[in-house]
């Protein structure tokens, strides 16, 4: 059996690609010393932990039956899973839902995605609450937006609501700050409108980022004065 190329799509389960038969060799995996690679009647079968060879008393010459290559292969499936979320999580806070659906798009069979992700939240690299607090935070400091657009982002990413609350109450929002520096910041685009178009095309703006109409009516105010009301339709 060919050993499938790391992060190809798997559309099949290991599982489903076994046979029972004999093992004829257990190697060490050159890049991980805690793994090793198990040939069945001289081909590729899977990897496993070295530590599950060891307490199965796994060697060269163990005949496997269908029940102990389905045992084995829902272990190679959970650590394959495992490995995946750990690398899709590498680059940035992730959560949990955001695992769980790249997992199975990766075509990881359903009890290999819960192993998996039982693990990561043991370890501490899923927290949907941690993660949210660090997406309010990155959003604040690199794109600010409005409390509702947040709620929406991190709904999307599902979140719950209640953890979304938290979050949100938890990290300072400067609406009102945030929405008055990006309104200056478009100022200079508007340059020639009149004060009307202007307050308009602001109002828009701040309502896509998110930002509920007495943030907007507040920032206009800063800008223009309690005049022209009417402007609060973008």
């Amino acid at each position: 059996m060919a050993q499938p190329k790391r992060g190809s799509r798997r559309l099949v389960s290991i599982a489903a690609r076994l046979r029972p038969g004999t093992i004829t060799r257990i190697k060490p995996l050159g890049r991980d010393p805690e793994k090793v690679i198990l040939e069945v009647d001289g081909q590729f079968a899977l990897t496993l932990p070295a530590i599950t060879v060891l307490e199965r008393g796994l060697h060269a010459g163990v005949e496997l039956d269908a029940a102990a290559i389905s045992e084995l292969a829902t272990i190679a499936e959970a650590e394959q899973a495992t490995s995946a979320a750990l690398h899709f999580v590498a680059y940035r806070p992730r959560s949990e839902r955001e695992v769980r659906d790249r997992l199975r798009r990766r075509g990881f069979t359903a009890e290999a995605v819960d192993t998996a992700l039982s693990r990561m939240r043991g370890w501490g690299y899923i927290d949907d609450s941690a993660f949210a607090e660090f997406w309010v935070e990155n959003r604040v400091e690199h794109a600010p937006r409005g409390r509702r657009k947040l709620e929406a982002e991190l709904r999307t990413k599902g979140v719950e609501r209640e953890v979304v609350n938290q979050a949100i109450e938890h990290v300072a929002l400067r609406e009102l700050d945030d929405a008055l520096a990006l309104a200056r910041k478009r100022l200079p685009s508007l340059h020639g409108l009149d004060e009307a178009t202007q307050r308009r095309r602001l109002s828009g703006y701040l309502a896509r980022r998110g930002y509920d109409w007495p943030v907007v009516r507040a920032t206009l105010e800063q800008l223009y004065g309690a005049e022209l009301d009417e402007a609060r339709d973008p």
